[in-house]
This record gives structure tokens, sequence and C-alpha cells, in this order.
């Protein structure tokens, strides 16, 4: 284990066969933005050539290899063409993969600048691609890399049982290793195979491929990109021999599934010593690759831009060494579910569709939003004025659906606490690390520049520090919010309970710590994380992104849960209020969310997406990516809820709503958070309100003369007035944008 200390500063859609959106393709000087040419164009081909990258964008290659693309407008690959790479021809390395393309891994790439030069006949016609190279280890769009970073190679098991090696070097690298498993039908679990021993044991399953039964033998790749240590399986037989771009493995059905872990109190400064898992033995029977990452667990990794980089690096070593997949669905649960909206949306073209369970928009707006109310309003209720309210309108207050959840979600604020209390109470505890050698570089009062295990510093990248110090700007405001504004126009809750509440609930100092003032964002931070997509936008990528949303419904819990379904509908809104519509996004609640013949209903969701995906493809008429999306949609792909109250469990196919008397309402009805209740619009994507003055009209109570100063005298500055948007006037600035070192798209 090493603990590095040391600082470190024309969107492409292939159709080989049945091949759908791949990584968008594109030249050095696309800028950020949504990319307006329709996907389906035919390629502009002045000179008659065309190249283009497979494995990544040009800008963003990393380890020195990128899979090239050279196809010829009007006639076949052949003698005329000459390839060279920095002036040197690499004609040779090229295979014609079809009658006008030819393609190429090209390997021992500098790092820096290259130019790729292709050339018909003499040279009257000729075409360039300028590409960029950067270490396997990252950064390329993240900024400068965290430290310190705690490497966990050696605590990684592999699919055999084995143990990774130690890391080599302080980036925690580690060579690529080939692991063999199989599935067993006696002991109904994956068991090491050993490649060498010839005929395969017994008690190996078989699965039906294309009429012809083939082994249930796994082939596992871990490796190392951008710190992280990551997996590869896919079915395959090592009989068939070894495998390539251009020589797939006959067990692969040429499609990618992308897997996430969920977590966040514990994701600082580590490498992480488990990934998504890719042993998911429904779908390898399915005869999908799966791929994933120890930066794609939020336990482990709660900063979904650096996860977004990983994604990226990650799928260009699977295009590298497999091939570029048919499509790439990312799936994932809670803190994957940030990632997989977040990385479609930024960085359109690494997934094709997402299907994501206990979902929140993202990390930095709903959630954090949530979470810190709920630790105001725990103290408030627990420790400023604690007989004013009784449960049941200390719940109103808060909206949930359990009282239980305040104090739970006060809990889970611990993402935004520097500093951990060993002997405070639980709901007020600060943030966590898993690592023992992280205990002592903690920050506090006598150690400034040490860790901070929160959400925003883990992101500093993206808010900068505050002027002076070694702490990360907030995205993070109250000031305005009238805290039980629907509980006292319900009549939940008194006049004067209102009053007193919002005199005193208060706010957080930079340390988490309760003050009496409210606590108001850091303009920069908030602007950055509108503009940078940290806060979900759902306009961008994720307008033409099949989207399958499915829930176990948690509201009622005694002990409280934050994955509420109100959030599943804070991120349809947003797609709503960025497009006009949601019609490709399918909400499903309540199902038995497993992959085998007693739990078929997420085997039943991917085989949907798939159908979907596929049609994507198959439609050649269509031109705008968004209506593609909508008109592909399986006509039995719907939003529906189950009712499993009787004998035998009913499918209620109906739209979801956040409020209503429906079926589905009412066996699962939606309660707003906090903050809902304070006024915000059902997105929740507002980090500090525009004020306005205060209205006796907002209120369905009077307020004496004496209440209305005492009113006016908690907000001094006005309340908010959500309908205005958010205060810093800030918009979503486009895709595949940069922290740096990339200079393409980088933010300002």
């Amino acid at each position: 284990m090493i603990l590095t200390v040391q600082k470190s500063t024309v969107q492409k859609i292939a159709l080989s066969g049945l091949a759908l959106m791949a990584l968008a393709s594109c030249t050095p000087q696309e800028q950020a933005g949504v990319i307006s040419v329709p996907p389906m164009a035919p390629l502009v081909m002045e000179s008659g050539i065309s190249i283009s990258t497979i494995s990544t964008k040009p800008w963003l290659v990393t380890g020195g290899d990128v899979l090239v693309e050279v196809e010829l407008a009007d006639q076949p690959i052949g003698s005329q063409l000459r390839i060279s790479l920095n002036e040197i021809d690499i004609t040779g390395q090229f295979k014609s993969v079809a009658e006008r393309r030819a393609q190429a891994l090209l390997v021992g790439l500098d790092e820096g600048d290259s130019t790729i030069t292709a050339q018909l006949g003499g040279g009257d016609q000729s075409e360039t691609l300028d590409i960029t190279n950067y270490p396997i280890t990252g950064p390329i769009i993240s900024g400068p890399q965290e430290n310190p970073f705690y490497c966990q190679s050696s605590e990684f098991q592999l699919a055999d049982g084995a143990f990774l090696d130690g890391p080599r070097d302080a980036n925690c690298s580690v060579e690529t290793r080939i692991s063999y498993v199989y599935w067993s039908t006696e002991a109904e679990e994956f068991k090491p195979y050993s490649p060498v021993l010839g005929a395969a044991p017994a008690d190996v399953g078989l699965i039906s491929n294309a009429g012809a039964e083939v082994p249930f033998i796994v082939r596992v790749e871990t490796g190392t990109v951008n710190r992280a240590i990551y997996e590869i399986a896919m079915l395959h037989d090592p009989a068939e021999g070894e495998i390539d771009p251009w020589t797939r493995s006959q067990g692969w059905n040429g499609k990618l599934v992308y897997t996430h872990g969920g977590g966040c109190r514990t994701g600082w400064y580590q490498q992480g010593n488990r990934t998504g898992g890719v042993l998911r033995k429904g779908l390898l029977e399915k005869g999908y690759a799966l791929t994933s990452s120890t930066l794609n667990v939020f336990g482990q990794n709660c900063n979904d831009l650096l996860a977004s980089e990983t994604h990226i690096m990650v799928k260009e070593r699977f295009i590298e060494h497999y091939g570029d997949p048919v499509y790439t669905i990312a799936t994932g649960s809670s803190g994957g579910s940030y990632q997989s909206h977040q990385t479609a949306d930024n960085y359109p073209g690494v997934f094709d569709g997402i299907i994501v369970a206990s979902s929140f928009p993202d990390v930095t707006s709903a959630t954090i939003f949530t979470l810190a109310d709920s630790r105001l309003l725990n103290n408030y209720f627990t420790a400023t004025n604690v007989e004013s309210f009784t449960l049941e309108q200390q719940r109103a207050v808060a909206g949930y659906g359990s009282w239980g959840s305040i104090p739970n979600l006060s809990r889970g604020a611990a993402r935004l606490d520097p500093l951990y209390g060993f002997d405070t109470p639980a709901e007020e505890q600060g943030g966590e690390v898993s690592i023992p050698a992280l205990e002592v570089l903690r920050y506090d009062a006598a150690t400034p520049e040490g860790v901070r295990t929160t959400v925003y510093d883990h992101t500093v990248n993206v808010y900068d520090y505050v002027e002076g110090s070694y702490t990360a700007q907030r995205p993070l405001d109250n000031v305005g919010i009238q805290y039980g504004l629907a509980a006292l126009n319900e009549g939940a809750i008194t006049t004067q309970q209102f009053i007193q509440l919002n005199r005193d609930i208060g706010g957080f100092d930079r340390d988490m710590n309760h003050v009496a003032d409210r606590h108001q964002a850091d303009v920069q931070a908030s602007k950055r994380a509108i503009e940078s997509g940290r806060i979900l936008y759902g306009g961008a990528g994720l307008a033409s992104t099949p989207i399958i949303d499915y829930r176990s419904y948690t509201d009622h819990r005694e002990n409280g849960d934050i994955h509420m379904i109100v959030h599943q509908f804070s991120t349809r809104q947003r797609l709503v209020n960025a497009n006009g519509h949601a019609d490709n996004h399918v909400m499903n609640v309540g199902g038995l969310w497993g992959y085998t013949e007693d739990s078929p209903d997420l085997g039943d969701l991917f085989d949907g997406m798939d159908d979907w995906l596929m049609a994507i493809g198959t439609d050649t008429l269509t031109t705008d990516p968004v209506s593609k999306v909508v008109n592909a949609k399986p006509r039995y792909l719907n939003d529906n809820c189950w009712d499993n109250t009787g004998e035998t469990r009913q499918k209620i196919v109906e739209e979801q709503t956040f409020a209503g008397n429906s079926p589905c309402n009412q066996l699962y009805p939606a309660y707003p958070t906090a903050r809902h209740v304070a006024g915000t619009p059902l997105a929740n994507d507002i980090v500090s309100c525009q004020l306005k003055d205060i209205n006796p009209a907002d209120y369905s109570v009077s307020f004496s003369n004496e209440q209305y100063a005492q009113l006016s005298e908690a907000f001094p500055t006005g309340v908010c007035d959500w309908s205005k948007g958010d205060a810093s006037g800030a918009s979503h600035q486009g895709t595949w944008i940069s922290f740096g070192p990339s200079p393409v798209n980088q933010i300002q």
C-alpha cells in the first residue's frame, strides 16, 4: 500500500451490423455545447477521406494507445492509401474492416500532441487528425489529482479469489491480470477456472447462444486506469484463443453494461477495494460484457466529475481491447444513479441508455439540500426548541413520510461536515474515513491543511478554495427559506411556531457548526455547479438518452431513509423544464428487482432497454436525436407500479405523478422535502433563491402586527421568490467540459 502525499498539479454513429451509438468521435476543434449536427447525418469528407478515433475523443487519448479508423468516401481501401503518424508511415498497421474502412490500434504514442495523416495517390487528397495523449494514470478533465491518495490494490480480490499485488508506483498502478471463472451448477456460484487444465469441469454451466450450447466461462480483466482499479468481464471460452477488437469472443453479444456502487459518506482520498460488480449472472447469461471501476463506487469516490473522467478512460480501455460495443448501458442504485445521470448528460456518447434505482438527480443539489435542511431541523427540534413541536408537527415541517427521516438524514449530512466527533450523537457526526491511515491526516483547528472529508472539498477543482484557506467554497444556501411554510398554510403548525422556527433555525459555518446566522452560498461555487452540470441539467446528453428508473419504496420506513421517491420526480421535472417533456423517462415502482425467475422484473427492464436501443440503431429516417429516442421507445415500456398487497401481485400501468389520487399514488404516496415544504419547485435545483419582500398574500393565516414585525425581523433581506430561479443567473454551459489538464472546452 502506498499513501501518496506529493502534489500533482461530427458525433459519430457507427452502424456495423447492429452497431449503435458509440463514444462520440469528433475533431479537436469541437467546442462545448450540445452537438447540433443530426446523429445520422453523413460524414462530410471534402478530401474524400475521413479519420476518426473510435475509442475516445481525439483530444482525450490515454495510455499511449488509441483505436483509429480511416474511411474513404468513394473508393475501396487499396494501395493508393498512405497513412502516417507524425510523418512516419503506419499504413501497414491498418486492416480493412469494410470495403471503404480500415482500422488500427495505434500503440506507443508519445505523451502530448500527434498528427495522423491519410493521403490518396500522390497526396492531392489528404486529411489530418490531431490527437493528444495523456498518461494512463490521469487526469484528463478533472483537474489536479487529490492528495493524499491511498492505494488499495493489495486489498482487491480478483474474480478467482486471489488478490492483486501491491501498487508499483505512487499512482497505485498494477500489472493487468486475466482471470477465469465458471458458473458451477453444483455450487450455484462462480468458481475459479484454469484454462491450462484442458477439459472443462463436469459442473460447468451451459448457456444457449445462437442455437448452440456454450460453457458458462467468464474472462475477467483487471487493471488500473486513472488511479482506479477496473474490471471487465465477458463470456469467453479460452479454447477459442485470444480476442481483440476484430476477433471477438463468441459468447459476447456485442453490448456493454457499466455498473456502479452507491454510498458517499466515506468516499474520499482512496483508490477503493471494490468495483460496482461485474459477475452479474443474469447479465452474463444474456451475453453482455460488464465493466466497472473502484472510482465508480461513490462510497469510495463521492465526486461525479472524477467518476465521469473514469467512465471515459475505462470505456476507452474496453474498446481498445475488445472493440466498439453496439451500445453501452449504465446501471446503478443511489450513488450509482448520480453517476449515470450526470455522465449521460455532461459527456454524451459514453452511455447510450441508463437503468437506475433508488435514484437522485445528483449529489450536489437535491440530495445535499435535503440533508443539510434535515440537520438544521434536527438541531432545532432537539437542542434549540425541544418541546414546542409534536413529532407530527416536526414531520409536517420536514415533509417526509416518516418522522424517523429527520434524524436519519441529519446523519447523512456527515458528507458535508469535515469534523468527525466520536463522542457526539450520531446525527451530529461528521465526515467518515474508512482507512485508519487517513485518521492521522484529518483536518482540525490545529491542522488546517489536513484532509477535509466533505463533498465540497473532494470536488474543490470545481468549486475552488475560499481565499486564503484550504477550505472549498460551497454552493449551499438557506437565506430567505421559509421553513414550514406549507405546514403553516395547511394549519399543521401555528403562526408563532413558524416565526420562532425561522427566527432561530440558523445555519452552518464552513465546518458545519451550527451558527445563529443563515448560511449563504459562495457565488462562484454556485455558478460552477450549475454551469458544469454538477447540478443535473437534463437538457444536454440526457435529453436523447433512454432512461429507466425503478424504485423500491422506502418513504414509510420507521427509521427513515434518504431514498425518497420525490427525488425521482425531481429528475423528471428537470427533464421537463429543459426539454418540454420527459418522454424518454420511464418510472417503475415496487417491483421485484432481481434477475432470476423468482425476481424477473430487472431482467425485463434490461430486455426493454435492449429493444429500445436497438430500435434507435435501426431507425435510419429520423434525424433529430430526441425524436429518434422517443419514437423508438417500445409501446410496452411504460410508467407503472406494482400492487403487492394481494395473493397475486398486479402490475398497474399509469403515468407516475408526484401528487394525485391514482392507484399508484395511493400505494406509493410521494412526500416533499423540507425545501419543498418551504416552496421550492419540484425540480429542487435552486442553490440561492432570489428574494422578495414578505407578502401577506402568501399565507393562508393572518399575523398580528407584532407577529408581522417578528417575521420581518427573521427575514431582514426578504423571503424566497422561487419563481425567479437561481440568484446567480448561471445556466448550463455545454458538454464535454474540462477542468484541466485538457484545454479543450476548459471552463473559465
